[in-house]
C-alpha cells in the first residue's frame, strides 16, 4: 500500500509538471488576433453584386441523373454578355453543359485550374426574397446559388476579365472548370477531367470551393479565418434490410425487422464503431487556431501532446463539425416498412450516408458495418461508395501559393487547412493533380452557411471585391 501511494504521488507530481509547463508554454506564445473585415461596400462592390445578380437571376437547378443541357446553354449566353474579354481571347469548350476555359501563359509547367460549379440545389419552402430575383437589398445579394457558389465563379470570370483588359499574360497556362452536375456528384466533372487527361495537362495546383472565410470556425474562436480544404472524406450511401415472415400485428414475435433495425441505429449512434484519431491535418488546424482562442482553449488546443486523449473524447460530445474530422461517421437518413399498422413487415429497411476517414477508409469503414449488421440479422447493400481523396501538402509549393494570395489580398487574415467533411467536384480532379485545394475567398458568416442548401441564401457584397482580388493574386502567384 505504501509503494502504491509513492508510485500515485509521483504519477500525480508528474502530471501536474506537464500541465505546468502547458501553461507556461501557452502564456509564453500569448493570444493573437485575426483582424481582417471586410472593407464597407463601395461602388465595386455594387458593380460585382450587380453582376452576381444576373447570375442567379438566370436559374441552374440541376436533378440527379437529369442533363438538361439547354438551361445551362442559357447561362453560357449570360455569361458570354458578362464577361465578353475572357470569351474573346480565351478558347472555350463547351462538354454537355460543362464549361472549360483554356487561357495560354507563357510556359506550358505547372497549369493551374480555377473551378467553381454553375448549378444550384432546387429552392423549397418561403424565401424572404424570391431565390431566383437576384435581389439587392440590405447590402447583400440574394438568392439560390449566391453563396453556393455562383459568387465565386463571379470572381474568376472577373478577376481574367480584369487581368485581360489590362494585357495581362500569366506566367504558366490557366483553367477555368465549371460543371453542371457539381450538387449530384454528376458526371460533369469526370468529363472535364477526362478532356484535360486527353490534352495531357497535369496541373499544378487545383483551386475549387469548399473552404472559405469562416466566421468564427470554432465556438470560442471570434473573427474570420481563411479555412483551406486540403482533402475530402469518402462517402457512401447504404441500405440495410430485416427480412422476417411477416404477419398480424396482434401477435407479434420476437426481433421484428424494424425492432432489429432500432436495435441496430441505437448501437451505432449511442457507441459509434469508429475509431478516432487526430490526423496531422487536424493537429495543424488546432495548433493555428489555438493561438487565437481564450486562455482555456489555448492551453487545450495548443497542447495536444498532452491533451490529445481529452480532446478525442470530448470534440464529437461538443461539436459535430469537429468530430465529424476525427472519424468516419454514419447518418441514418431514410426508412420504410409495412403499408398498413396492423401488419407485421415483412422486410423493413433504412439507408445511411456513410462518410469515411483516411485511418479508416472505405473498405475498411464498410467492413466494420457488414460485420455489425449482421449481429442484428441485417443484409448491407452498398449503392454507392467511394474512398477518401488524397491530402494536398501542406509544406509544397502549390499550398504556399494559396496561402501567399490569401495573405496579399486580406491583410491580417488568419488561415489554417481543414478537412472537408462534404464533397466537390475536387474529389475528381484527384486523379490528374496531387494538389488539389478547397478555399473559396468569400466570407461565409452563420447567416450564409445556413442559407446554403435553405432558405433565404445570400452573400454580402462588400466581400466581392476581395474575390477577385483573390484569383488575380493566385493567377499571378504573387505577393502584391
Amino acid at each position: 500500500m505504501k509503494y502504491l501511494l509513492m508510485i500515485l504521488a509521483l504519477a500525480l507530481g508528474l502530471l501536474l509538471c506537464l500541465v505546468l509547463a502547458a501553461v507556461i508554454r501557452t502564456l509564453l506564445r500569448g493570444q493573437k488576433h485575426s483582424d481582417y473585415q471586410a472593407p464597407p461596400a463601395d461602388d465595386r462592390a455594387e458593380q460585382y453584386g450587380k453582376i452576381l445578380s444576373r447570375m442567379t437571376a438566370q436559374e441552374t437547378v440541376s436533378h440527379a441523373g437529369v442533363h438538361d443541357r439547354e438551361t445551362f446553354l442559357a447561362f453560357h449566353r449570360l455569361l458570354q454578355e458578362l464577361f465578353p474579354q475572357v470569351h474573346r481571347h480565351l478558347e472555350k469548350t463547351e462538354i454537355d453543359g460543362n464549361l472549360l476555359y483554356f487561357w495560354k501563359g507563357a510556359s506550358a509547367e505547372k497549369p493551374i485550374v480555377l473551378m467553381s460549379h454553375q448549378d444550384v440545389v432546387p429552392a423549397e419552402g418561403v424565401w424572404s426574397h424570391h431565390p431566383f430575383s437576384g435581389d439587392i437589398a440590405d447590402g447583400k445579394v440574394w438568392g439560390r446559388g449566391t453563396a453556393d457558389t455562383k459568387c465565386s465563379l463571379m470572381a474568376i470570370f472577373q478577376a481574367m476579365e480584369e487581368l485581360l483588359a489590362q494585357g495581362y499574360t500569366p506566367e504558366q497556362d490557366v483553367y477555368l472548370a465549371s460543371s453542371c452536375t457539381e450538387e449530384w456528384a454528376g458526371d460533369g466533372a469526370p468529363k472535364l477531367v477526362e478532356e484535360l487527361r486527353r490534352r495531357g495537362v497535369r496541373p499544378f495546383l487545383v483551386c475549387d470551393e469548399g473552404g472559405a472565410i469562416i466566421s468564427q470556425p470554432i465556438g470560442g474562436i471570434g473573427g474570420n479565418y481563411a479555412m483551406i480544404g486540403v482533402f475530402e472524406k469518402g462517402k457512401a450511401d447504404v441500405r440495410f434490410t430485416a427480412r422476417s415472415s411477416g404477419g398480424h400485428a396482434s401477435a407479434p414475435g420476437r426481433n421484428t425487422p424494424i425492432a432489429r433495425l432500432a436495435a441496430f441505429i441505437h448501437r451505432c449512434e449511442t457507441r459509434p464503431p469508429f475509431r478516432v484519431k487526430l490526423l496531422p491535418q487536424v493537429r495543424a488546424m488546432f495548433d493555428t487556431l489555438s493561438g487565437y482562442a481564450p486562455f482555456g482553449l489555448r492551453l487545450v488546443l495548443g497542447n495536444l501532446w498532452l491533451f490529445a486523449p481529452v480532446m478525442k473524447k470530448a470534440l464529437p460530445l461538443i461539436s459535430a463539425q469537429a468530430g465529424a474530422m476525427l472519424r468516419t461517421t454514419v447518418a441514418f437518413t431514410m426508412q420504410s416498412g409495412s403499408n398498413a399498422c396492423n401488419v407485421l413487415p415483412q422486410e423493413a429497411t433504412v439507408s445511411a450516408n456513410m462518410r469515411f476517414i483516411p485511418h479508416q477508409g472505405m473498405a475498411e469503414s464498410l467492413g466494420i458495418m457488414e460485420k455489425l449488421s449482421g449481429r442484428y440479422g441485417l443484409e448491407m447493400e452498398v449503392l454507392h461508395a467511394n474512398d477518401c481523396t488524397p491530402s494536398a501538402d501542406l509544406n509544397g509549393p502549390a499550398y504556399a501559393r494559396v496561402v501567399r494570395a490569401i495573405q496579399a489580398t486580406f491583410p491580417g487574415l488568419a488561415h489554417s487547412p481543414y478537412v472537408m467533411t462534404g464533397a466537390t467536384d475536387a474529389q475528381f480532379f484527384g486523379q490528374i493533380c496531387d494538389n488539389c485545394i478547397r478555399f473559396s475567398p468569400v466570407i461565409y458568416g452563420p447567416e450564409q452557411m445556413k442559407g446554403m442548401h435553405g432558405i433565404d441564401e445570400n452573400i454580402e457584397i462588400n466581400c466581392l471585391p476581395g474575390a477577385v482580388d483573390f484569383y488575380k493574386n493566385l493567377i499571378r502567384g504573387e505577393s502584391r
